[in-house]
């Protein structure tokens, strides 16, 4: 008796069997058929319920306009209410154009919006009703507010500015300030401008303090009327006391009259104003409150719809989906098992295993259509492993030839360094035989001076005209064998510096004025020979943590191939070398000649490796090379050539002051990336 897991799989096979004689894109389509079907059915479901949906939702959307009508007329309300408010204390001509402009938004918006609003049409009316008395309630208290302010300014300031000048009145009567008046007279204007401050103050803020202030004060200058009178002197004091008292009782009547007209204008804000914006809010939040109810209601409605609507959906969807996943299923068993024979072929293709026979081949479909190309292409892979055995052994024995390239060329950067080194030697050798040459003569001379000096003190007596001509020739002699043994020790001390620092390449601070006067110093044979002058202006104080080795291999580099090739066949000319601080963290240093200058074509090669325009006379190619890779590489910096033909050659260096790059035992032709491409660095060359 077969298990159940062999007949599943035998079953299986002849599923897919059968369906293999269709082609791929007919059972794609069937399902994209089925698909369709769902989505006809579901979107009439959905058209069906989208009408009801609509219908509840647009109650949902016009109790939400009302709402929003609602809070616009509660905050115009408020708003205006405190305006009035703003106006009635500080009156000026913006807030009452304010006013007016937000009365008529209120308005129109009872009118436009609120009339039109479904939902909101039958209260308007008692809205409006609230609205027109709020605003009227404005207009009396406008009227008030100007009565007020005439009060104010005829009863209570026009007395005021009487009394003030009456006080000046009765001041200039006054002869002296010993008068017997006087402190009366003080007491009574001190009592005068604590009351103009007081009433100023009640006017504007309404402080029940303030008008007791000024009410105690007025009878403060009551009680010293009749004083200063029984104390005047003269009849003209005595006229003006009797007007000011005049003017006091003015005074105190438009006071009580202020205080008066003050206490109806607050009551009127209370009643008027206040009280019917609290009845058009109520008004308005009795509304909001019926139309959370609305909105209540119409939710919930939309809700049930929308809950129905997703129920018969969800129905018929897992109805569908597992009709549509039995026979995907079905259709991916006929493509996925064909598909799991070709990738075991393919994977023991790729494992180097092509003895294995793709299965499928004979299939009418598109995956055995797939099986004949794997079928090829095992074909194709025998082929291609013999192929590439004899590649493989080419590629061996061009590896080797190119490592004995590599090996050669290093050895020809190494000589070039080599035979620039033995040239500074031979440079630095013929200048100091210059000094020892003519030292040797100065003290061969001396020495047979001191002979004959010696004889001479022997067979004749000492004459003093002698022993002074002995002792200048000594002196001259020491002179002379000073100054030249100077020089060649300046010599000898320059070249073992350099030498040092090209042998042994070590990172250390230099001064870059110091190592250039010693580089400088050692070429000095090469520029005479040549008969180039040299002109060098670097600053003191340029501090370089880097190679002076590789900084002096530059300069070399630089003279020789300027004499070589900008002045060559003994052509004079001028080499200027200059360097300057470039920000903070940079120096430039500019070698420039005015020798023959070089072409385009030569410029763009002129870093290349191996390039040279006197390759029948010697030239390597390297000493520019060299140049750029110690710049660019080691010191971390960049390199930039500028040239014309005929005008000479500038190099533009531009290094850190701390060195970046990492010492090496010699410059590199290349830089290879990680998957043995040649990487060059950027360079900037001019023909302009």
């Amino acid at each position: 008796m077969e298990r159940p897991a062999s007949l599943a799989a035998r079953g299986r096979i002849r599923i897919v069997q059968v369906l293999r004689a269709v082609p791929i894109r007919w059972r794609i389509l069937s399902i994209a058929a089925l698909n369709s079907a769902v989505v006809v059915v579901l979107a009439a479901l959905i058209w069906n319920g989208a009408k009801v949906l609509g219908s509840a939702w647009e109650d949902v959307r016009h109790v939400r306009e009302s709402d929003k009508i609602l809070a616009l007329l509660e905050s115009e309300t408020s708003r205006l209410q405190n305006l009035i408010h703003r106006y009635i204390n500080q009156p000026s001509p913006e807030l009452f154009a304010e006013i007016l402009l937000l009365r008529e938004a209120v308005l129109g918006t009872l009118t436009n919006r609120a009339s039109n609003d479904p939902m909101l049409s039958g209260s308007v009316e008692q809205l409006e009703q609230v609205t027109d008395r709020f605003l009227n309630g404005f207009g009396e208290l406008r009227a008030v507010q100007a009565t007020i302010s005439k009060t104010y300014e005829q009863q209570v300031l026009g007395p005021a500015r009487d009394m003030a000048g009456l006080y000046s009145i009765i001041e200039g009567a006054t002869g002296h300030r010993d008068a017997l008046i006087w402190p009366s007279l003080g007491k009574s204007r001190e009592a005068f401008t604590g009351m103009l401050v007081a009433a100023n103050a009640y006017y504007l803020s309404l402080a029940s303090a303030s008008a007791e202030d000024a009410r105690r004060n007025t009878e403060t200058i009551e009680k010293t009327i009749p004083v200063m009178s029984d104390l005047a002197d003269n009849d003209l004091q005595r006229m003006a006391l009797t007007r000011l008292h005049a003017k006091t009782l003015a005074l105190r009547e438009g006071l009580a009259k202020l205080t008066e007209q003050l206490a109806i204008r607050t009551e009127l804000l209370r009643n008027t104003i206040d009280a019917s914006q609290a009845d058009a809010i109520g008004v308005i939040d009795s509304l909001s409150v019926k139309m959370r109810q609305r909105e209540q209601k119409a939710q919930e409605t939309f809700d049930r719809t929308l809950a129905g609507i997703s129920r018969r959906v969800l129905s018929i969807a897992v109805i569908f989906l597992g009709i549509i996943l039995s026979a995907g299923v079905l259709i991916a068993l006929s493509i996925r098992l064909p598909l799991q024979q070709i990738m075991a072929s393919m994977h023991a293709i790729t494992s180097g295993n092509y003895d294995r026979a793709v299965q499928g081949t004979t299939a009418k479909d598109e995956v055995g259509a797939m099986a004949r190309a794997v079928e090829v292409f095992r074909e194709n892979a025998i082929a291609k492993r013999k192929t590439e055995d004899e590649l493989r052994a080419s590629k061996e024995k061009a590896e080797g030839a190119l490592l004995e390239l590599n090996a050669a060329q290093q050895n020809l950067i190494d000589a070039e360094r080599l035979a620039a080194l033995g040239g500074l030697v031979a440079g630095v050798a013929h200048e100091v035989n210059n000094p020892i040459g003519i030292s040797l003569t100065v003290a061969s001379s001396f020495a047979r001076r001191a002979e004959i000096f010696e004889t001479e003190l022997r067979t004749e007596p000492l004459r003093r005209s002698k022993l002074d001509e002995f002792v200048k020739s000594s002196r001259d002699a020491a002179g002379q064998l000073v100054a030249n043994l100077h020089r060649a020790g300046e010599l000898i001390q320059s070249f073992k510096q350099v030498a040092v620092d090209r042998s042994h390449a070590e990172r250390r601070q230099f001064s870059l004025s110091e190592a250039t006067d010693q580089i400088v110093a050692s070429l000095r044979p090469v520029l005479k020979k040549a008969t180039i002058t040299l002109s060098v202006d670097v600053p003191e104080g340029l501090l370089i943590d880097g190679y002076p080795g590789s900084y002096g291999q530059i300069l070399t580099n630089l003279f020789l191939n300027a004499a070589n090739h900008a002045f060559a066949d003994g052509r004079s000319g001028a080499i200027s070398l200059s360097a300057r601080a470039r920000g903070s963290d940079d120096v430039e240093i500019i070698f420039a000649d005015n020798g023959a200058g070089m072409t385009p074509d030569v410029q763009r090669q002129a870093f290349d490796p191996f390039f040279t325009t006197r390759r029948n006379e010697g030239g390597t190619g390297l000493g520019l090379h060299i140049v750029y890779n110690l710049v660019t590489q080691q010191l971390g910096g960049r390199m930039m050539l500028e040239s014309r033909l005929g005008q000479g050659t500038t190099f533009r260096i531009i290094m850190p002051k701390v060195a970046k790059g990492i010492v090496t035992s010699g410059p590199t032709i290349t830089d290879a990336a990680a998957d043995g491409t040649p990487q060059w660095p950027n360079r900037t060359m001019s023909s302009t």
